[in-house]
């Protein structure tokens, strides 16, 4: 998951979009004052919301008020809280005159949550601005704008205009998968746009979880079978079911099916707040990859991640802070971790702790600057759900701390551009 600044996006029109719930007006005020032109000729707005209290650390603001159209209705609480007791962390750009859409990003830290206590049924939680539509009534007050409107886009272009008063709006609580870059193959082990079956993947939008973040434990297994379904959330690939590993608003982290067939198959998240968008991904019988993530990019080249066998020391080229690192040396037997290889023998379906070793089916070799290596094993890793592991002998290469290190599948080169650190 992402860190560091979150960026919203906030809608506000003078006419409700179209969504599944409907809120309606606030308890509280919301305004916006206008603070002119800008070099693009687009006004800049600023927001402020009432009800917000200060309690020695954190600010929270609340909208609140009864919705509609979900399940057995009943009440909305929406709360935006952040660090501190200074200005309201959102500001916006009108678009141009007469318009009733701007966008507001954040401007510090802050954390976002929509609870909907139903009249009947649980509370439910959301963790997302997407998908929100938020409009002024009609008994809104409106100085400092010429007379032929009162919108939003208005505001923002003349200065010291104002905008304020109760709002309504529509809240749509369905996941949503984003249409770019969607669904990945897991990103440290390559983040491919296709994917294949029993694969690691990555799922990425809004609304995909009613959690902030979980991931599963012993207690969500069958004994050795992996769940299905994480906190309420299902994903369906190609029709069948996947394997949750890790849920959260943004992300969700699933294994493939074994039994998905190659080509385009949809991709569908379902949660309480209902089933998402349908996201279209080409499956590949094979589509593989070693592990090596961004954390491993040293000097702008690529590391892959290696461990010395039955250790816990990376093959890397510099002492990491808090991480034992060593450079490999002829002989040496280290350790890979891939997805997306393809079958093993004996057959090991997706969504299991594998318990005993065995083969990959398709001719796996690996390259240290061009020169073989032993490969002593390749197959799924005892122990883990749908993790390939390799055991190579370190082949005689001149020490460098940017040796390439490659692989090929059957044949078929991988297109990952790695090195590794070697030492005589």
């Amino acid at each position: 998951m992402k860190l560091g600044i979150i960026t919203a996006l906030l809608i506000l029109s003078g006419v409700p979009a179209s969504a599944v719930i409907a809120l309606g007006p606030s308890a509280q005020n919301f305004g916006l004052k206008g603070i002119g032109p800008n070099s693009s000729g687009q006004g800049q707005s600023l927001m402020s919301w009432g009800s917000c209290t200060f309690d020695g650390s954190n600010t929270t603001c609340t909208l609140s008020g009864d919705y509609t159209g979900f399940g057995s209705g009943g009440k909305y609480s929406l709360n935006v809280s952040y660090a501190g007791n200074g200005t309201f962390p959102l500001n916006a750009v009108s678009q141009t005159a007469g318009s009733d859409l701007f966008y507001a990003s954040a401007t510090n830290n802050f954390t976002f949550a929509i609870t909907l206590t139903q009249n009947s049924g649980p509370a439910l939680f959301f963790y997302s601005f997407a998908n929100f539509s938020i409009y002024f009534t009609p008994a809104a007050a409106c100085t400092g704008v010429p007379a032929t409107g009162c919108s939003v886009g208005q505001v923002g272009l003349n200065p010291n205009s104002t905008i304020a008063g109760p709002v309504t709006g529509t809240f749509d609580p369905s996941p949503f998968i984003r249409t770019s870059q969607g669904v990945i193959t897991a990103g440290g082990y390559g983040g491919f746009a296709s994917i294949a079956p029993a694969t690691w993947i990555e799922i990425y939008g809004f609304n995909l979880a009613n959690t902030r973040s979980q991931t599963w434990s012993g207690a969500d297994f069958a004994g050795n079978q992996a769940p299905s379904v994480l906190s309420g959330v299902t994903v369906t690939i190609g029709g069948k079911s996947a394997y949750v590993n890790f849920i959260s608003p943004e992300q969700i982290n699933v294994q493939v099916p074994s039994d998905v067939p190659t080509g385009p198959q949809p991709v569908v998240v379902k949660t309480a707040g209902g089933t998402s968008n349908t996201f279209t991904v080409n499956v590949n019988a094979v589509q593989p990859g070693l592990l090596a993530p961004p954390s491993f990019i040293i000097n702008g080249r690529q590391n892959v991640v290696a461990l010395f066998s039955n250790t816990y020391t990376f093959v890397l080229p510099n002492i990491v802070p808090g991480v034992t690192t060593a450079r490999a040396r002829v002989g040496d037997t280290i350790t890979f971790y891939g997805v997306g290889f393809g079958l093993v023998s004996p057959n090991m379906g997706a969504g299991q702790i594998i318990q005993q070793t065995n083969s990959l089916v398709s001719d796996f070799k690996v390259t240290f600057a061009g020169v073989p290596a032993v490969v002593t094993y390749a197959g799924l890793g005892p122990g883990n759900v749908g993790l390939y592991q390799f055991n190579v002998t370190v082949p005689s290469v001149a020490a460098s701390d940017n040796v390439s290190l490659a692989f090929t599948l059957n044949g078929v080169a991988g297109t990952q551009n790695l090195v590794i650190a070697i030492q005589n």
